[in-house]
């Protein structure tokens, strides 16, 4: 409703933690229906990394039911932070380096921001890596010539470069846009990505003979002998991890929500169900493709190069494209654009940090990050759970427990206001932050430094490991309420 919202009235545009980007939101701007947080959510969760991620946890040891399960339960744990973090963005129309002001201060603020975009940048190369690929399969398809260009750079052909390079400078064309572009690209391509899935498993059951068949065979996919219970608790916490970082920047559109039910129902029903259908059809499709071609082919884009007809590739090809496309956009620009431009509002625009987003992108070498399916899960979305928890621990203390959902909007503009703390300052939230992260520091060198990422005989430290984002998250919250409310506020 109207009355929820609250708007900036009084004039700080002077201030140097002001600019056009970082600003509040007028409730003229708020105009983001249910139905485009819905598509938001759809547009992001329909991707390849979605597709393969009930793969891996499938390739460690669950079956089917329980990889689906796992990764219903890690989304609809994952939708309460976001839900809850998204409320200051709705009734403030603030964006989230400006909601951590409140927190961690007016400069302490860079450091949850530059953390979450860094994960973004990485993010960013992976699904840019990912989005080439299906550019370089579409080409090799309709020119034999494109794959001739064979010489070998940095482990990968030349073709692959160029591709890599083309998408992301089409993705860097959309960044020039800005947010109000993103809006209308989910919107649209939200329907035919959902049709493009469906089609894809109506392809797979028939050709594999029904659906109750696929299922059947799908524990041909279970290469290792781990049992559930010894799986379940890294696989939650990597569902959980692989949107922790929206978790944090969802007021980065939900700032443009027209009201606080349109922000709750839009993620409720896009988020969980759409990442559970996704990565089932992944399952399914990839379960299918043992039966019809003799091997488990879990790669889209691989499968789609093993069919005849030009016009199916091509249609393929685009659902890929569109798919990597709304996600970075959406999930892996945003965020990282407002967290660089809050180093130095007045110099650095939403544009420039997303031009920087894309730089850092490539230098973070997403082909790397993606050598296999097990470090990526065990490695890099449980790893980087453990910082965004502890972050959303923090923000949620603080805005729901110790402000009661209460800011001063002029104040997160001030230099010298109530939320400048020491010198730009809060230490407790920074204190709360390293002190929450620690425990799960050692897990993570282990698991970095063992290939897969799996330690064999886990100590206890492996195991807080495994548990990062709900480790960090409870230590964060419960530490930064103590220093809060034991030490004086300035």
């Amino acid at each position: 409703m109207k009355n929820d919202f609250v708007e900036l009235t009084e004039d700080v545009s002077a201030s140097p933690l002001w600019n056009h980007d970082l600003a509040p939101t007028t409730i003229k701007e708020r105009t983001w229906s249910t139905w485009n947080i819905a598509a938001l959510w759809i547009g992001m969760s329909v991707v390849i990394t979605t597709y393969t991620l009930a793969g891996g946890f499938i390739e460690a040891g669950m079956n089917w039911w329980q990889a689906m399960l796992t990764i219903l339960l890690g989304n609809c744990i994952v939708l309460i932070p976001m839900v809850l973090n998204a409320h200051a963005g709705t009734k403030y129309g603030v964006s989230f380096p400006v909601l951590c002001r409140a927190s961690f201060g007016t400069k302490g603020a860079n450091i949850p921001a530059i953390l979450r975009a860094i994960v973004a940048c990485g993010w960013f190369g992976i699904q840019t890596w990912i989005g080439g690929t299906a550019i370089d399969a579409l080409f090799t398809a309709i020119w034999s010539g494109w794959a001739n260009l064979d010489a070998t750079f940095w482990g990968n052909p030349l073709h692959t470069w160029f591709s890599f390079f083309l998408f992301w400078g089409i993705q860097v064309f959309i960044i020039l846009k800005g947010i109000e572009g993103i809006k209308h690209l989910e919107t649209w391509s939200a329907p035919l990505l959902l049709g493009g899935g469906l089609i894809l498993l109506i392809w797979a059951s028939s050709k594999a003979g029904g659906l109750g068949v696929i299922l059947e065979n799908s524990s041909a996919l279970q290469k290792q002998t781990n049992s559930f219970w010894t799986v379940f608790p890294g696989a939650l916490t990597a569902s959980v991890g692989y949107w922790a970082t929206l978790s944090l920047n969802i007021p980065d559109f939900t700032r443009y929500a027209k009201s606080q039910k349109s922000q709750m129902l839009g993620q409720a029903l896009g988020l969980p169900l759409t990442m559970t259908a996704f990565a089932f059809i992944g399952v399914a499709v990839t379960s299918a493709t043992m039966i019809i071609f003799g091997e488990a082919i879990s790669d889209p884009v691989k499968l789609i190069q093993k069919f005849d007809s030009a016009i199916v590739i091509l249609f393929a090809m685009l659902v890929i494209f569109i798919a990597q496309l709304t996600t970075n956009m959406a999930a892996n620009v945003v965020s990282p654009s407002n967290d660089f431009s809050n180093l130095n509002p007045k110099r650095i625009s939403y544009v420039m940090g997303g031009l920087i987003t894309a730089i850092i992108g490539i230098l973070m070498m997403p082909w790397e990050l993606m050598a296999s399916a097990s470090a990526y899960i065990f490695t890099w979305l449980i790893g980087y759970s453990g910082l965004m928890g502890a972050i959303g621990g923090i923000m949620i203390a603080d805005y729901f427990v110790l402000r009661n959902k209460n800011l001063d909007l002029a104040e997160l503009f001030k230099t010298d206001g109530i939320y400048s703390y020491s010198n730009g300052f809060n230490w407790r939230a920074i204190v709360a932050l390293v002190v929450a992260i620690l425990p799960v520091v050692p897990g993570f060198i282990r698991a970095a430094t063992t290939p897969g990422g799996q330690v064999a005989n886990p100590n206890l430290f492996d195991t807080l490991y495994i548990y990062a984002w709900f480790v960090t998250f409870a230590i964060g919250f419960v530490l930064y309420l103590i220093l809060m409310k034991t030490t004086s506020k300035n």
